[in-house]
C-alpha cells in the first residue's frame, strides 16, 4: 500500500466574514470591510466591456496598472509589484524572506494572513501584545531576537482600528535592528483623516528595509477581482518577480484597477461617507453603551462590556434580522466584541432600526 507523505502545518484557517444567512435571500452583510459606495462608475465600463478575448493570456507583468500606479503615488516602476490581492504579495514575501529557523512578530490583534503565510513558509510566529487594542512599538521590540526577520503590521490595524501615528511609526523602523524587514500594510489608508496619521508609502518609499503592501479590495470596491501590490527595495522586487506566479491577475482585474486609479471623485465621495456614516453609527451605539475605537478605517470594533446584553446575542439577533456582522472570537479570540463595516447609506439605515428594535425588547 503506497502511502502520500505532505508536510503538515499546524495552523488555524482563514475564516472570512460570513456572506450568507439561510432562508434569508437579502442580506446586509457588514462583515467583510467592503466598498460602500461600490465600485467606480469607470470600472463597471470596463467590466461591463463585452471584446474581452479570454482565450488570450493577461499581461504577465501587468505593465499599464505599474504605469499608472506610479504615476498616481509617484512611485518608481521597478519597485512596484503587483499580485491577485495583496495577500499573494504577503504569500510571496514569506516564501522569499523566510524558514524554518526564522521568526516573524506581529502584533497580538492583526490580520490573520500575516501568521498562516509565515506558517506556511515554517517560520515561528511570535505575537506583540497590544495596549487598549492598539499595537505598542514597546512590545514589538521586546519580541525581537536574532532570529527575527520580518515584523507585520496593518496601520491602521484590522480588526482593531486602531493606528499608530506617524512619530511612533517611524520610531518603530529606527529601534528595529537594520536587517529586519518590517512590512507597513496600506490597506485602509485612503480612509485616513486623522491630522497624525501618515501612511507607509508617504512615509518610506525610499526605504530599502520596509516594505509597503496596498490593496483594491476596500475603497475601490474590486474585492471581488482580486488586485492588490506592494512597494519596496528594487532588489526585493526584482527576486519577487522570479517566483511571481506567471499571470497571477486577470485582465479585467487589471484595466479595471487602472480605471479605478483615475477615478478621484469616486474616493473622494467614499472617503466623505465613511467619515460621516463612521460618526453616526459611532454616536448611535454609544447610546446603547456599545463602545468603539476612534474613528479611522471604514469598520469600527464594537465593545460590549459596559452593554446590557453580550456580543454573541447581538450577532445572533441582528442575523435573525438578515444583517450579519464580523465575530472576532475566531481566529482574533477576541471576546465580548464584533466587527462592524461601515456600509451603505440603506445598509447603515437598516442596521441603525434592527438595533433599536433589539433594545426595545
Amino acid at each position: 500500500m503506497t502511502t502520500l507523505r505532505f508536510k503538515k502545518i499546524n495552523i488555524d484557517p482563514y475564516v472570512p466574514g460570513k456572506s450568507s444567512i439561510t432562508k434569508i435571500q437579502k442580506v446586509v452583510k457588514l462583515s467583510a470591510n467592503e466598498s460602500a459606495l461600490g465600485v467606480s462608475s469607470r470600472a463597471k465600463k470596463i467590466i461591463s466591456n463585452k471584446n474581452f478575448n479570454f482565450s488570450v493570456y493577461p499581461d504577465g507583468k501587468s505593465q499599464k496598472l505599474i504605469k499608472q500606479l506610479s504615476k498616481k503615488f509617484n512611485c518608481e516602476k521597478d519597485k512596484i509589484i503587483c499580485g491577485a490581492g495583496s495577500d499573494e504579495v504577503i504569500q510571496m514575501l514569506c516564501q522569499l524572506f523566510l524558514n524554518q529557523k526564522n521568526e516573524v512578530i506581529v502584533p497580538q490583534f492583526s490580520f490573520l494572513m500575516y501568521r498562516i503565510y509565515a506558517k506556511i513558509a515554517g517560520a515561528k510566529v511570535v505575537f506583540a501584545k497590544e495596549i487598549n487594542f492598539k499595537i505598542s512599538i514597546n512590545e514589538i521590540l521586546r519580541k525581537v531576537t536574532k532570529n527575527t526577520k520580518i515584523v507585520f503590521l496593518a496601520n491602521p490595524n484590522n480588526p482593531t482600528g486602531t493606528y499608530l501615528n506617524k512619530f511612533e511609526l517611524i520610531t518603530l523602523r529606527k529601534k528595529l535592528r537594520k536587517n529586519i524587514l518590517l512590512v507597513v500594510d496600506d490597506a485602509y489608508a485612503e480612509y485616513m483623516q486623522n491630522r497624525d496619521y501618515k501612511s507607509g508609502l508617504d512615509l518610506f518609499r525610499k526605504k530599502k528595509n520596509v516594505f509597503i503592501l496596498r490593496t483594491f479590495s476596500k475603497i475601490y470596491g474590486l474585492a471581488s477581482l482580486r488586485v492588490g501590490w506592494g512597494y519596496g527595495d528594487k532588489k526585493i522586487i526584482s527576486a519577487l518577480n522570479l517566483i511571481k506566479p506567471p499571470f497571477n491577475i486577470n485582465e479585467v482585474a487589471q484595466l479595471a484597477a487602472v480605471e479605478s486609479l483615475k477615478d478621484k471623485k469616486f474616493v473622494t465621495r467614499s472617503v466623505q461617507h465613511n467619515a460621516i456614516y463612521a460618526s453616526k453609527m459611532k454616536n448611535f451605539l454609544n447610546k446603547y453603551n456599545i463602545g468603539s475605537n476612534e474613528i479611522s478605517a471604514n469598520f469600527l470594533l464594537l465593545d460590549f462590556s459596559k452593554c446590557k446584553v453580550q456580543a454573541k446575542y447581538f450577532y445572533k439577533k441582528l442575523k435573525m434580522k438578515g444583517i450579519i456582522l464580523r465575530s472576532t472570537e475566531y481566529g482574533y479570540k477576541i471576546k465580548n466584541m464584533l466587527r462592524l463595516t461601515i456600509g451603505s447609506r440603506i445598509d447603515c439605515l437598516k442596521f441603525m432600526r434592527a438595533v433599536e428594535s433589539i433594545f426595545k425588547k
